[in-house]
């Protein structure tokens, strides 16, 4: 772009020891619904990270020596400070992202609020063990203390929801941390970084570095002085993570993809069901890892289920994000949009076909958006088990309806896929919904319901859908170290 129209470019800088910093060369950030660059990202390397590394480590000593009740009130005054810029995040978070300012208002924004506050809370809630030897005159105990800086990397898809999702954990335990956001979504951290010091954050204990994943990405996973890294994302990511850490011997936690099954049996309430089958087909245009993509509809019900769906589906309004009536907003990139499109295409070609939605219903958009990164939900019925896109992650607003005869049948291909993040279960029969639970191989399973969650319980997936979980007592697991102690008296 030439300099006059740079001007107007929003332009983020690393935030580093408690200082906003400059880098010396820029990635370009789209907004999404218009096509247009409109930011400028800092295109960070080993030197940023190793800058932000160094000032996490310094800042170490005096954070990990505060006491929990200390470090609870600052998690909460920078809840406060968000919650006090609600539309401000949440605009920025839909301008950057795509997602409807809806979605980012009641979802995004005050989802991160809350994060720091329940950590702040539970991290005062923690109780070490204590056992007695008699016999041996001996007492252990247990002791948790932070392991140090701690490296996370968050995706574009729900950027401050997730990024906060790891932040508030690590610091509230008392670690250090240098996060790295997505280069697609960084806006709404750096604003983050912009309250800190009113929260009192000392300097260096959140450093935020802004940059790819090949290049900054990397370059702290690579970082011999970062002993944890939390990532969420894609699984072929998380691959390369393992190997670079593998040499350092670090702390992983993996929280990846999934291809999540809905399960419909006859005895289902289609009037519950329906509606959140759809919102969890197509919320934040299907691009949450716990959405739902393979629809599994109990073969009695399956014709008047697939007209219902269909015509719910067709409801869902799309265009401009900043429309508080439109339901889905624009994808991340055009790259992701053409990707989406294809398992679309590919499933015509194997003979499924498209019921609405993509190819099929016309996508009218108002004359600022035309450039914009759009699609319309769409429903895919008959679609082969072994299908690309039965068995691949499309994380775009594509969900696959197919039938089913048994119970027994349909819990063996729900489980035919590499993932095993989250699953739905829709039967009025308890015993059966029970039963099904049991078997499917999935870090969560609800029933006659979606996304209603406890941030107290275990999150995470099986398979191919990650390592660990996190939750109250599991994030504080994973960011502290326990060690154990024996005194003879």
């Amino acid at each position: 772009p030439t300099m006059a129209h740079s001007k107007a470019l929003l332009v983020l800088e690393n935030f580093i020891g408690g200082k906003f910093i400059p880098c010396s060369s820029y990635i370009d950030s789209y907004n999404p619904s218009t096509g247009d660059v409109y930011c400028r990202v800092p295109d960070s390397g080993k030197e940023e990270v190793e800058a932000a590394v160094k000032a996490a480590k310094d800042a170490f000593p005096i954070w990990s020596s505060k006491s929990p009740m200390e470090r609870s009130q600052i998690l909460n005054k920078l809840a406060d400070l968000i919650e006090h810029d609600l539309e401000a995040f949440a605009q920025a978070e839909s301008k950057d992202q795509g997602k409807t300012i809806t979605f980012a208002r009641t979802v995004d924004i005050p989802r991160a609020v809350h994060n720091f506050r329940f950590f702040a809370s539970s991290i005062l809630h923690h109780i070490t063990e204590c056992t007695e030897m008699p016999t041996m005159g001996c007492v252990h105990y247990t002791s948790r203390t932070p392991v140090g800086v701690a490296g996370l990397i968050s995706p574009w898809n729900l950027p401050l929801y997730l990024l906060t999702w790891k932040i508030a954990p690590a610091i509230a335990c008392g670690n250090t941390v240098v996060a790295k956001p997505s280069e697609m979504t960084s806006v709404t951290a750096w604003m983050m970084c912009k309250l800190l010091e009113e929260a009192g954050v000392p300097p260096g204990v959140v450093n935020v570095v802004f940059g790819t994943g090949a290049k900054a990405g990397e370059a702290l996973v690579c970082h011999p002085d970062v002993p944890l890294i939390s990532f969420t994302g894609s699984t072929l990511t998380a691959q390369r993570i393992t190997e670079k850490s593998a040499p350092h011997c670090k702390r992983l936690s993996l929280e990846l993809g999934g291809k999540n099954p809905a399960i419909i049996f006859d005895d289902a309430d289609l009037s519950q069901c329906i509606p959140t089958t759809v919102r969890s087909s197509f919320a934040n245009q299907g691009e949450i890892c716990l959405c739902t993509s393979r629809i599994f509809v109990q073969r009695g019900i399956y014709s008047e289920f697939l007209k219902r769906f269909v015509a719910e589906a067709k409801k869902w309004k799309t265009g401009n994000p900043s429309d508080p009536t439109i339901s889905v907003g624009a994808l991340i990139s055009k790259e992701h949009l053409e990707k989406v499109r294809n398992y679309v295409k590919k499933a015509q070609a194997e003979g499924a076909r498209v019921l609405c939605g993509e190819g099929v219903d016309p996508l009218a958009l108002p004359p600022g958006n035309q450039k914009g990164y759009f699609m319309l939900p769409t429903v895919i019925a008959d679609v082969k088990d072994e299908s690309c896109c039965m068995q691949e992650e499309i994380f775009g607003p594509v969900t696959c309806v197919v039938a089913f005869d048994t119970e027994e049948e349909v819990i063996r291909r729900a489980n035919g896929v590499k993932y095993g993040l989250a699953a739905t279960v829709w039967s009025s029969n308890v015993g059966r919904v029970h039963r099904v639970a049991h078997r499917l191989q999935s870090g969560l399973v609800w029933t006659n319901c979606w996304l209603v969650r406890d941030l107290n319980l275990p999150f995470g997936g099986m398979k191919a859908s990650g390592i660990g979980r996190e939750g109250a007592k599991d994030s504080y697991e994973f960011f502290t170290e326990v060690k154990t102690i024996t005194i003879k008296h």
